[in-house]
Parts: C-alpha cells; structure tokens; sequence
C-alpha cells in the first residue's frame, strides 16, 4: 500500500474528503518525524513504537575494493510492531 491508496482507505474509513484525510495523514506524519528527531521516539500502543538508537563507529570492508572503511556513529531509527500487527 502506498500513501494514496492510505489516504483513499482512511478517508472512506472516516468518512471525510480525500483532501481531508490528506492533510490529517500529514499533520500525523509531520508530527510524528518531530517527535522521534527531538529524540522522544513515538509509541501507538497496540501498533508500533519507533524509538532513536545509537549505533557505535565500527569498520567496514568495501566489497568492490577490498579495503577497510570507518563508518561514523550515527542515530536510526528502531521499530518494533505492535501486537495488531501479529499475525
């Protein structure tokens, strides 16, 4: 499912426009991406949590040349599904 297809399924759930479901789908969206960036992660019980995790420096081995990289330690994104998405 892409994010149309989202939007056409919210909006006939909800019963609103496509506009509407649209602008909430993105306010949501937008939202959520502020939170996990501040670094409070988002949880919706029941369906995911997305939570910040450090991942450490470590190195690497270039597969086309052979030679020994350092890959920075960066911040990503965790997300572990809920029990709605048991199946």
């Amino acid at each position: 499912m892409n994010k149309s297809a989202l939007i056409e399924a919210v909006a006939a759930k909800a019963q609103v426009s496509k506009a509407e479901a649209a602008k909430v789908l993105d306010a949501a969206l937008e939202a959520a991406v502020e939170a996990v960036k501040k670094g409070e992660g988002l949880q919706l019980v029941g369906y995911a949590t997305l939570a910040v995790v450090e991942k450490p420096a470590r190195k690497a081995k270039n597969p086309r040349t052979g030679a020994i990289v350092d890959v920075p330690a960066k911040k990503v994104v965790k997300i572990k599904p809920g029990a709605k998405f048991a199946f």
